[in-house]
């Protein structure tokens, strides 16, 4: 089971970044797979999920209305849509799956962390 995060980068308040996580070793179709962001010396925040089966999804407050998380099967991929960028989302992303059906369980499998830097 592998989960490989991309598409981190720095850009300006307002703007949008789409990051991308590709699982192998398994279907992501069948298992929740979520997002959660860092930043150094604050706790680990859950982002965004998006549940197996159904696809259901559920957001942090700070990012409902901007964030957007979403399922191709097609390509194993989970995306994670960031519009309306502000400084306070500057953090290290990971994508994460608890390998199970819901996005209740906790994680067991994590993907490197990709850099998501918002400044002027």
């Amino acid at each position: 089971v592998q989960l490989q995060a991309s598409g981190g980068g720095s850009v300006q308040p307002g703007g949008s970044l789409r990051l991308s996580c590709t699982a192998s070793g398994f279907t992501l179709d069948n298992y929740a797979i979520a997002w959660l962001r860092q930043v150094p010396g604050k706790d680990r925040e859950g982002v965004a999920c998006v549940n197996g089966g159904d696809a259901s999804t559920t957001y942090a407050d700070s990012v409902k209305g901007r964030f957007t998380i979403s399922r191709d099967n097609a390509k194993n991929t989970v995306y994670l849509q960031m519009n309306e960028l502000k400084p306070d989302d500057t953090a290290i992303y990971y994508c994460a799956t608890p390998l199970e059906r819901l996005c209740t369980y906790g994680m067991s499998y994590w993907g490197e962390g990709t850099q998501v830097t918002v400044s002027s």
